[in-house]
């Protein structure tokens, strides 16, 4: 197969690589939204710069490798400084609000990036026997505090383990349309070895050029289909992953009634349980038809009716996203009264002008306006919809926005979950409610709370929520603030029996829900699996689970 990709070097304190991010004409705007929406508060603020390597000094590595670990890792070890402040956070609010205070009081003793499976063995002997924490590293993009170094207990030291050499497309079975695929690949690199077979994961988060398959399947990552196959849970056939007791790995089945699950186990164990090396996945034919249109509601309770009735219909729409109507002008694609229907079929086999009538037929049915006639059936790269089209570049653009608001102590944050259908509009209306008090109530002042769909089920929605407010100037403050907030949200989120995460994952931010959620035997069930296969409680402390032999609780930046 195709040799290993080189990384260019990533920011420590923003989002992607560096160098990239959004241009002057972009930022120029960013800053003028915000400065009508802030007034005064805002332009007297001096922004605070970007942080320097050179401006952070970091603690001496507190550990180190016996004499024969280090000689068969080599150079797969660093403590290079740069790799040590990429490795302390992932990619979330906090974690950008502590890199421009210059805020790393615990990084990783090293950053180890193994070549091989045996090198992972290996290190984890050791971690296991020298009480060393070890966290499992993909693209580093977490937004919820998974892969962050700061961990509790009695740990000698931390390790943050990155798998991205481990970057290659091994196999392809194209008579089952599968291929086994290290977990290191960014997502970029996987569809390039993958489409001289004409084949395609499809998987797109929001994150897919700077997230990897083993992080997507980690967390149970949400992707490119609003319906259907909504989760990499859909898309995985097997799973093999290293743990400190030997080598986990699914049999390669299509389906199988045999027990429960070892690869759902998992799915969504956020390195508690192993390393995740790599994994055979179900692929797609490479689209050859497309048709893509939009339609607009005068309330987002209509909008929501037909994106049911489009969730049940068994048309199984691969783009379904209803965003309301601030949230549509906030992205230059909506006038701010009405709400936006995105809608897209594809497929590798047959047109699909005729699913696209019918969709649309529903959506008039419910009150949407719809265009005249229904986009033809378009070639794989004819252009999108403008709405869709327009609103997509900005939610691409979105992550890099948050490096230019910090600096002014702006808090824009999001959180996700889901609902069935026949408590949605009570479960809307009060999670729009409570958070916009979280706001006042953490800042002083109004902010703004908006609402999409990003995944519809015919049970019921994913909505997703974007909040912003102006914080403090002083960023210290500031992420208080946002912890206040963020405390209220999953408070919310939790009371009103909702999940405590769609797709982001638990991480540490979000244990205060998550434990709330889980049934009790069930987390006895899990802590028992942890500490069959983690006898020593090494592999990411404090996320989903606390490990009480090493006094290691949640954690996080919420406590």
């Amino acid at each position: 197969m195709s040799a290993p990709s080189t990384r260019p070097r990533r920011k420590f304190w923003g989002w992607g690589r560096e160098g990239e991010g959004l241009s002057p004409a972009e930022r120029e705007g960013l800053l003028e939204r915000a400065g009508k929406r802030w007034g005064s508060a805002l332009a007297e603020r001096r922004p605070v710069p970007p942080p320097e390597e050179g401006e952070i000094e970091l603690r001496a590595p507190r550990v180190e490798l016996p004499s024969a670990l280090a000689a068969d890792l080599g150079d797969a070890v660093s403590t290079i400084a740069h790799e040590r402040l990429v490795h302390s956070y992932g990619k979330s609010f906090p974690d950008a609000l502590r890199a421009f205070q210059r805020h790393y009081p615990e990084p990783p003793d090293l950053v180890v990036t193994p070549r091989d499976e045996a090198q992972i063995e290996r290190l984890l002997e050791w971690c296991g026997e020298q009480g060393v924490a070890v966290v499992p590293f993909g693209g580093g993009s977490s937004v919820v505090g998974g892969v962050e170094s700061a961990v509790r207990g009695d740990y000698r030291g931390v390790v943050s383990l990155d798998l991205g050499r481990l970057d290659r497309v091994l196999e392809v079975d194209r008579t089952s349309r599968a291929a086994r695929i290290q977990a290191g690949v960014l997502g970029p690199a996987l569809e390039a070895q993958l489409q001289p077979h004409e084949l395609t994961l499809r998987h797109f988060p929001q994150s897919f050029e700077h997230s990897t398959l083993g992080g997507w399947i980690a967390t149970r990552s949400g992707g490119h289909f609003a319906s259907l196959y909504t989760h990499i849970d859909d898309l995985v056939e097997s799973v093999r992953a290293v743990t400190p007791a030997g080598v986990w790995e699914s049999r390669r089945l299509p389906g199988s009634g045999a027990g429960p699950s070892p690869d759902r186990l998992l799915i969504g164990s956020e390195g508690i349980l192993g390393v995740i090396t790599e994994a055979w996945m179900r692929l797609q034919d490479r689209p050859r038809h497309r048709a893509s249109s939009s339609a607009w509601f005068e309330s987002f309770e209509a909008g929501a009716e037909a994106v049911r009735a489009l969730s049940q219909s068994g048309l199984f729409p691969s783009n379904c996203r209803l965003i309301d109507a601030a949230e549509a002008a906030a992205t230059g694609v909506g006038d701010g009264e009405r709400h936006l229907l995105v809608l897209g079929f594809e497929s590798g086999d047959h047109p699909v002008e005729a699913w696209m009538r019918r969709a649309l037929e529903l959506v008039a049915g419910h009150g949407g306006a719809v265009p005249q006639r229904p986009d033809a059936d378009q070639g794989p790269d004819a252009p999108r919809d403008a709405a869709a089209g327009a609103w997509r570049h900005a939610f691409l653009r979105a992550p890099y926005a948050r490096e230019v608001l910090v600096p002014y102590g702006v808090i824009v944050d999001t959180f996700e979950t889901a609902v069935t259908w026949d408590r949605f509009p009570e479960v809307h209306a009060a999670l729009m409610a409570r958070t916009a008090e979280a706001l006042r109530e953490a800042t002083g002042r109004d902010g703004s709370v908006t609402c999409r769909f990003t995944h519809v089920y015919p049970d019921g929605p994913a909505p997703y929520y974007t909040f912003q407010v102006l914080g403090d100037a002083d960023l210290a403050v500031v992420l208080r603030q946002w912890c206040e907030i963020k405390r209220a949200c999953n408070a919310a989120v939790a009371e009103l029996g909702a999940t405590a995460t769609h797709h982001h994952a638990v991480g540490r931010d979000h244990r205060s829900a998550y434990d709330r959620q889980r049934p009790e035997p069930f987390a006895l069930a899990l802590g028992a699996a942890k500490a069959a296969v983690d006898p020593h409680g090494v592999l990411n402390p404090g996320v989903l689970i606390d490990v009480p032999d090493r006094g290691a609780g949640g954690g996080g930046i919420l406590g």
